[in-house]
C-alpha cells in the first residue's frame, strides 16, 4: 500500500487517498495535523529528554562508580546512544506514525512485537512525565525553603505542586502541538544558556585562580582514578545513558510533522548531539567546580542542586535560586513533552486495538490534537500522584527514584525491540552495506549490559518491586498478545493496511 509521506495520506490501488490530517470536515473523525518544523519536533524531543534537569542530578548517581571520571562514563554513554539512534533513524527513514516504536516494531518484528513495544513506550512517557513532575516539585520546594518562605515544609507540598505542574502541562499540551513545541524549546535554551554562563565563570575561575576552595582545572575528571575498572566506568555510564531517556520521543511526531522521513532523523540525531556535547561540558565543569578530592565528590554526591550549589559559590546565592526556577521549568517541559509522547502513543494503540471511535481516539477538530488520549494519560499520572501523596503519604523523593527506575527498566526493553527491528529490515532490504549491520549488534551488546547492570546485583528493600513493576507493566501486553489472537489479527491489519508500515 503505497503512502504519501509528504501530505500523510494513505491509498491503495484505485482508493480515493484518505486524509489522515483532516480536520474533521465532512462529518469525518479529525486527524493530527502536519504543522511542526524541524526546530519544533526537536524542542519536543529536548523537552522530553530533560537535558538540564538531567545535567543536575544524573552526574551524582555516577558518582560512587566512577569517582571524578564521571565526564568519561557520560562520554561512553554518549557513544552508546549514537549507536542506538542508528536503529531509530533508518526507521524513520522509512515509517512515520505517531506509535513511534509501536509501528517500527510491529513492521519489522510483527504485530506481537509491536504491541509489547508500543505498551512498554506507553508505559515510559507516563512515569517519566511523573518523574517530571516530582522534579519540579523537589526543586520548587528546596527554593521555597531557600527564600525562607517556609521553613518546614509540609509532606503535602510537594505533592500539590507535581499536581499543579501536570495540570499545566495538560492544559498547555491540548493546544496545537507546535506551541507547546515552541514552549519546550524556549525552556530549555533559556536554561541551557544560563547554564553555560554559569559554566564559562567557573571554567575561568579556575583557570586563573583557584576556586573557592582551591580548585583547579584538571583534565583528570577525563581520566579514572587508580584501582577503578573498565566495569565500574561502565556501571557509572548507566546513569549517563539514563540522562538520553526519551531522545526518540521525535518519532512520536511523525504524523504532524513536516517532510517527516528527513524531519524526524534530523531531529533524532540532533537531540543525540545536542545532549552529549552538553551533558560531556556541564558534568567535566560540575567535577572540577566542586573538586576532585574525596571530599569534594562527596560534596558533589551530596549536592541538592549542582549548578545551583556552583552559581552560589562563584558567583552569588541569588544565581543558585535563578538556576533552580530554570531546572523547575524545565521539568515542566520535560512534563509536557511526555504527556505529547503519552497521548500519541495511546491514540495509536486505541486505534489499532479498535476500529470503533472512542474517547480515546478522539481527536479535536479545532486544535488538531489528540484531546481524549491526553485526558486518559493526564489521570493516570493524576492517580499516582493521589496514591503517593495522600493515601501512602512517602516523602516525594521517593517515589521519584522509584518512578525513574521503573521507568528506565521499561525503555530499555523498547530499545532492545526497536534494534532488533531495525537490524532486521536493514538485512531483509539490503539497503545499506552489510559493515553497517556492525551498529545494532554493537547496540544489542551496550544496552543487554546497561538493563544488567541495573538488576545485578538485585536490589533489595523498597527496591525489591522496582524490577518485578517493570516486569508486571510488560506481563501485560505479553498476556494481551498471547491470549487474543483477534487483537493480533486487527492490530496487523491496522498496521499494514490502514497505516501503510509494511
Amino acid at each position: 500500500m503505497p503512502v504519501d509521506h509528504t501530505s500523510g495520506t494513505v491509498r491503495a490501488s484505485g482508493e480515493k487517498e484518505r486524509p489522515r490530517d483532516g480536520g474533521g470536515s465532512g462529518g469525518a473523525p479529525a486527524g493530527l495535523r502536519r504543522n511542526l518544523s524541524l526546530w519544533q519536533v526537536l524542542g519536543v524531543s529536548i523537552g522530553v529528554m530533560g537535558p538540564t534537569l538531567s545535567a543536575n542530578i544524573n552526574p551524582q548517581g555516577a558518582e560512587p562508580a566512577v569517582g571524578r571520571a564521571i565526564p568519561l562514563a557520560i562520554a561512553i554513554a554518549t557513544v552508546g546512544v549514537l549507536l542506538l539512534s542508528y536503529s531509530f533513524v533508518r526507521l524513520s527513514q522509512h515509517f512515520n506514525t505517531s506509535g513511534s516504536v509501536f509501528g517500527f516494531v510491529g513492521a519489522t518484528l510483527g504485530a506481537r512485537a509491536g504491541t509489547v513495544a508500543g505498551w512498554c513506550l506507553l508505559g515510559t512517557y507516563l512515569l517519566f512525565g511523573m518523574s517530571s513532575a516530582y522534579s519540579a516539585a523537589i526543586f520548587s520546594t528546596s527554593l521555597i525553603e531557600s527564600l525562607g518562605l517556609l521553613s518546614d515544609p509540609p509532606n503535602w507540598l510537594p505533592h500539590l505542586i507535581a499536581l499543579l505542574v501536570l495540570l499545566a502541562a495538560a492544559v498547555i499540551t491540548v493546544f496545537p502541538a507546535r506551541r507547546g513545541a515552541d514552549l519546550l524549546l524556549w525552556i530549555e535554551g533559556a536554561t541551557v544558556v544560563l547554564i553555560l554562563l554559569i559554566s564559562a565563570v567557573v571554567v575561568y575561575r579556575i583557570s586563573t585562580a583557584h576556586g573557592p576552595q582551591g580548585q583547579e582545572f584538571t583534565l583528570s575528571v577525563f581520566r579514572p582514578a587508580e584501582g577503578t575498572g573498565s566495569s565500574a566506568l561502565f556501571l557509572g555510564a548507566v546513569f549517563g545513558f539514563l540522562a538520553f531517556a526519551g531522545f526518540e520521543s521525535a518519532a512520536t511526531l511523525g504524523e504532524e510533522a513536516r517532510e517527516p522521513r528527513r524531519t524526524i532523523p534530523r531531529a533524532v540525531i540532533g537531540t543525540v548531539l545536542i545532549g552529549g556535547v552538553f551533558y560531556i561540558v556541564t558534568s567535566a565543569v560540575e567535577v572540577m567546580g566542586f573538586g576532585t578530592r574525596s571530599s569534594d565528590l562527596a560534596r558533589l554526591h551530596a549536592s541538592g542542586s549542582l549548578y545551583g550549589d556552583l552559581g552560589a559559590a562563584y558567583l552569588s546565592s541569588w544565581v543558585g535560586d535563578i538556576v533552580t526556577v530554570g531546572t523547575t521549568v524545565s521539568a515542566l517541559g520535560g512534563a509536557i513533552g511526555c504527556l505529547i509522547g503519552a497521548s500519541r502513543m495511546l491514540l495509536s494503540l486505541s486505534r489499532a486495538a479498535t476500529t470503533r471511535e472512542t474517547v480515546v481516539t478522539r481527536v479535536s477538530e479545532r486544535y488538531g490534537t489528540p484531546v481524549g488520549a491526553v485526558g486518559v494519560a493526564f489521570a493516570v499520572m493524576v492517580a499516582s500522584v493521589v496514591v503517593f501523596g495522600w493515601v501512602a503519604r512517602v516523602p516525594v523523593a521517593l517515589p521519584w527514584a522509584w518512578i525513574g527506575t521503573v521507568g528506565t527498566l521499561i525503555v530499555l526493553v523498547v530499545y532492545l525491540l526497536a534494534t532488533v527491528g531495525a537490524a532486521g529490515m536493514l538485512m531483509r532490504t539490503r539497503r545499506v552495506p552489510r559493515r553497517e549491520m556492525i551498529i545494532p549488534a554493537a547496540t544489542v551488546a551496550v544496552l543487554g549490559y546497561t538493563l544488567y547492570r541495573n538488576i545485578v546485583p538485585y536490589p533489595t528493600g523498597a527496591a525489591f518491586w522496582l524490577p518485578i513493576t517493570a516486569g508486571a507493566w510488560i506481563a501485560v501486553a505479553l498476556a494481551a498478545v498471547l491470549l487474543s489472537p483477534t487483537l493480533v489479527r486487527r492490530i496487523g491489519h491496522r498496521l499494514t493496511e490502514e497505516e501503510g508500515l509494511a
